[in-house]
């Protein structure tokens, strides 16, 4: 029986690098498409191929398309910065929207079957109810989130009309890293909060801000729904199966929220010493609750997240940032720690 064959573009980054390493655990036939500008070489693991491209560069694309077949591509290549797209909307809706759409349309001509798109819950902007599910208004409010719909909006045409059979996964926040401590999350700049709580924690970087503690939850502030990396990337690899004879759309999370300061205080657990953090003013645009339910995820696929404790995760995620000072700027990956 030969080897399965997947593209994954966006594979050095933080979620594809994980998902490569879970399709080699599968002893998986995998090239990783990535231009570098937001992933790094070394969080592509030995046995992946990689290739050094941008999607913008059509022949590149179809050169390697053209070396199939592929079982399935998996789409995570994207800029992701909410606040970034506020600025700067056309560099998002090109490099996200246009270069993901001709991504589709190279799949079709060389006939790719499957395609699973890294999507984002950004899309439901305020949403009208928690848990967000997949019959929630679907409005972005930001040009991160419109590109995102526009790859769904292209998916859903490559399958009406082309064949081309389509997962998209929406969630919030990934975190964590590899059990194993060989890759991890090193964004530059660093914009999420687990990473800059434990470089707050570690002196590496100024006490944490907090933004805004006077909203309509419990202690104040934002609740956000995480969810393992690793937990991710099985989901990623569990909806192929449904991809035999349908395409789908999923929402992806634990069904469980977590405020600014239980994540605050999870990490001072991990490091055994607080987390130092000041009061900032309220983030314009910040809403109060973001959950993502994946009621439909479990039910069609068997997925279940197996980090359920927040501690767990924060462990993974301080593990690995504490053995790189200088994130994979390192040169060199720390050996694999026992799982």
């Amino acid at each position: 029986m030969s080897r399965k064959r997947f593209l994954v573009t966006g594979g050095a980054g933080f979620v594809g690098s994980h998902l490569v390493a879970a399709l080699l655990e599968q002893d998986a036939d995998v090239t990783v498409l990535d231009n570098l500008s937001l992933g790094h070489r070394a969080a592509v693991l030995p046995g992946a191929k990689l290739i050094v491209a941008d999607l913008s560069d059509a022949q590149a694309v179809d050169d390697i398309l053209s070396d199939g077949p592929w079982d399935a591509v998996f789409h995570f290549a994207s800029l992701s910065l909410v606040g970034e797209s506020m600025k700067l909307p056309f560099k998002y809706l090109l490099e996200n929207g246009v270069n993901g759409m001709k991504l589709i349309e190279a799949c079709v001509r060389h006939k790719v079957s499957r395609f699973v798109l890294s999507s984002t819950a950004n899309l439901f902007g305020t949403p009208e109810r928690i848990p967000i599910d997949e019959a929630v208004t679907i409005e972005p409010h930001s040009p991160y989130g419109e590109s995102k719909f526009m790859i769904e909006r292209a998916l859903h045409w490559a399958n009406e009309i082309c064949g081309l059979r389509s997962a998209c996964l929406r969630y919030f926040n990934a975190a964590g890293a590899d059990a194993r401590g060989r890759i991890g999350e090193d964004h530059d700049p660093e914009t999420h909060l687990i990473p800059l709580a434990i470089d707050a924690v570690l002196g590496r970087r100024p006490p944490l801000a907090i933004f805004g503690n006077d909203y309509p939850t419990p202690d104040g502030t934002c609740i956000r729904d995480y969810i393992h990396v690793e937990d991710l990337a099985d989901a990623h690899i569990r909806v192929l199966d449904q991809l035999t004879h349908r395409s789908v759309r999923y929402n992806v999370g634990t069904g469980r929220g977590y405020s600014v300061t239980e994540i605050i205080e999870s990490v001072g657990r991990v490091a055994g010493r607080p987390v130092p953090a000041h009061l900032a003013p309220r983030r314009l645009g910040d809403p109060a609750v973001l959950i993502a339910g994946a009621e439909s995820l479990r039910a069609d696929t068997g997925w279940s997240p197996r980090y359920t404790d927040l501690d767990a995760v924060v462990e993974t995620a301080f593990r690995w940032r504490e053995a790189h000072a200088q994130g994979y700027d390192d040169r060199k990956l720390a050996e694999p720690a026992l799982a």
